[in-house]
């Protein structure tokens, strides 16, 4: 499978702490053998993956290609995103 990072994902990578991004990165290079995947709440079409206890990773399957849409640092973070979709 191809992965893809959007334009969104690939700034908030930038705006990480190294040591965050080398844990993004090796959870983005897995996606693709990730079986087992949770989608988001309130039904939204994204599936989510934690990086850390408090960081995670947004992306979206498509045929054969893996887009990455968020990268979020904290929980609070994430949250305050996906809350804007209720």
């Amino acid at each position: 499978m191809e992965i893809i990072i959007t334009e969104k994902a690939g700034n908030d990578l930038l705006n990480l702490d190294k040591r965050l991004q080398k844990y993004f990165i090796k959870h983005i290079d897995k996606l693709p053998e990730f079986q087992k995947r949770k989608h988001m709440k309130f039904g939204m079409p994204y599936f989510v993956k934690q990086v850390t206890r408090q960081a995670r990773l947004v992306y979206n399957v498509r045929k054969d290609k893996i887009y990455v849409l968020r990268c979020f640092k904290t929980h609070k973070e994430y949250e305050k995103w996906y809350q804007s979709f209720k």
